[in-house]
């Protein structure tokens, strides 16, 4: 098979990783655990798993090493995220290190390959062809959800057969969610298989005190970013087009935070500010009408909107007008799907309550019909089919139309739209995620050597060279909390929004406005693997900001 002379490169590259990892390492305990909310509910549904106290570890005299072999599986499970490659090398690395004899297993395109039993083992043939690689294509991805005894019983079948003890989950918090209960059964029976997760999302939003980024982040933000800078040069020449590009990120805003941190576009909305501020979709149009209006006053007809991919959901009204649709599609799902589609609108207007019937019957039918939709396996309607971009490129077009007449507003208004999503997904890891993620692989292997379970793996102080960052595990239950799935309060993992209190918005926020009227445009460029450490190994934005309150 043909590569790139960068794969070829790539292949070569040794990540980089805590000094503490290199030698034998203890584990030192902190103190106990608790979830971030509805302890009680949580423990009830956790008493195995409960409570636990987090984890690092630290440089050991002792030999380290297993004295018989070990058998593990890894999963690789929800969207893809760069550096899921390394992961698993980082776990195949550890698990050698321990006892050279371990294998590892890799069951097919996600959970489902657990459940059917379909698997393939990994080796260093293998492994090494995928080093340092984007994309999960060395084992595939699925969106199955493990949530059945069912399912469990028979992924340990499995397990039993090939005498795996651990298992590695990698995947986003719904996934980690699913690898805690997996853990928690486990446990209750005795199964003798331990449970581990790893934190992946490009979306960023599985974070905490402890995990301090999700995988891929990294690296699809740079992605993005550099496409972003390439419009924005192109904007800046032509002068003619307001470009309005959605981002990939359903629950929070973080992608599009970053992406405008690192190229200054003159607009960029973030979901959980509107929210705060109660902001109508009315007033959202205003918003970058009058930015428009502004900067064409000054002979400006041009610049860039970023829009979080979520933002419908953040809106209030919108966001009522959905929940009150989820339950409504879990309650009625079969009776719904038996209406003709002409007829379904009319259906639903009927059914919902008088605020949100007369929201649903205001919006333009193409909008209307992508809110009603199948529902992703969380029971979420899919915002990535909403196209947001063009909603807002036509309102705010009418808008600019009305103020024309009403002589308020003179200027040219011509609009390109753009969604970025799946070109960052499985993008060549950056440097940073390539570190990261083995590191994370290889603190799994760590922790299934200390014999945990119902742990995540966690690699901190990332702002720092790879050689102080601090490795150790965080019990998945510590990140939990209950939450309304298909109608049903459920345990899952607390998605993390971001903090309007927190350092990378308030470094927005000091700078939207001049870069809204300016045209301070920053051009990234595409991701750099080879150079100097000051240009290839930065962390996000986000994280200088997060970590050190300033930018390198």
């Amino acid at each position: 098979m043909r590569k790139s002379a960068l794969q070829i490169e790539r292949a070569d590259y040794t990540p980089k990783m805590p000094e503490v990892l290199k030698g034998n390492v203890q584990v030192k305990e902190g103190a106990a655990t608790k979830s971030v909310s509805d302890e009680a509910e949580i423990a009830k549904l956790f008493p195995n798993t409960y409570g636990m106290p987090s984890l690092a570890f630290e440089e050991s005299k002792g030999g380290m090493g297993l004295k018989q072999p070990i058998n593990v599986g890894v999963i690789l499970s929800g969207g893809q995220a760069p550096g899921g490659h390394n992961v698993i090398a980082g776990i195949f690395d550890g698990i050698k290190r321990l006892h050279s004899d371990s294998r590892l297993y890799g069951f097919i395109l996600g959970p489902g390959g657990l459940v059917n039993h379909e698997y393939k083992e990994l080796t260093s043939n293998i492994i090494d062809e995928y080093r340092n690689t984007g994309g999960f294509d060395i084992i595939g991805s699925g969106r199955t959800k493990l949530e059945t005894k069912e399912q469990f019983d028979k992924g340990l079948e499995i397990l039993k057969k090939l005498n795996i003890s651990a298992l590695v989950i990698i995947g986003g918090d719904d996934s980690n969610t699913n690898a805690c209960v997996l853990a928690e059964y486990y446990a209750a029976i005795n199964a003798g298989v331990q449970v581990i997760g790893c934190p992946k999302t490009i979306d960023g939003d599985l974070k905490n005190e402890q995990i301090e980024t999700s995988f891929g982040f990294d690296t699809a933000c740079k992605t993005y970013s550099e496409v972003i800078g390439n419009i924005q040069r192109d904007c800046n020449s032509a002068r003619k087009y307001w470009h309005f590009i959605k981002l990939m990120g359903r629950s929070a805003s973080h992608i599009a935070l970053e992406c405008a941190l690192q190229t200054q576009p003159n607009i960029c909305i973030v979901s959980e500010e509107v929210e705060a501020k109660q902001q109508s979709l009315d007033d959202i149009i205003n918003d970058i009408a009058t930015i428009v209006a502004k900067r064409s006053a000054e002979g400006f007809d041009f610049g860039t909107v970023l829009i979080p991919e979520g933002l419908i959901e953040f809106i209030p009204a919108m966001k009522n007008l959905i929940a009150e649709l989820n339950d409504f599609l879990a309650r009625y799902d079969t009776e719904f799907k038996m209406i003709k589609k002409s007829e379904q609108r009319s259906y639903i207007i009927s059914k919902l309550n008088e605020k949100n019937s007369a929201l649903y019957a205001s919006l333009p039918e193409t909008v209307a019909r992508q809110l009603t939709l199948d529902r992703d396996p969380h029971g979420n309607v899919q915002v990535s089919l909403i196209e947001t971009e063009k909603l807002l490129a036509e309102m705010v077009k009418n808008r600019l139309d009305e103020w024309k007449k009403a002589k308020k507003y003179n200027g040219k208004f011509s609009t390109l739209t753009h969604f970025f999503g799946y070109e960052g997904r499985c993008a060549a890891p950056s440097n940073y995620d390539s570190d990261y993620c083995y590191s994370l692989g290889y603190t799994a292997s760590m922790l299934i050597a200390a014999g945990k379970t119902g742990y995540m793996s966690s690699v901190r102080n990332t702002t720092a060279p790879a050689s102080e960052w601090i490795a150790g595990g965080i019990p998945i239950t510590m990140m939990m909390n209950m939450e309304r799935r298909h109608g049903e309060m459920k345990p899952v993992i607390q998605k993390a929004l971001v903090k309007l209190d927190g350092a990378p918005f308030k470094h927005f926020a000091a700078h939207r406005e001049e870069w809204a009227f300016e045209t301070a445009y920053v051009y990234p460029g595409p991701i750099q693997y080879f150079g100097p450490s000051s240009v290839c190994d930065l962390p996000s934005m986000t994280l200088q900001l997060e970590q050190k309150g300033k930018l390198q």
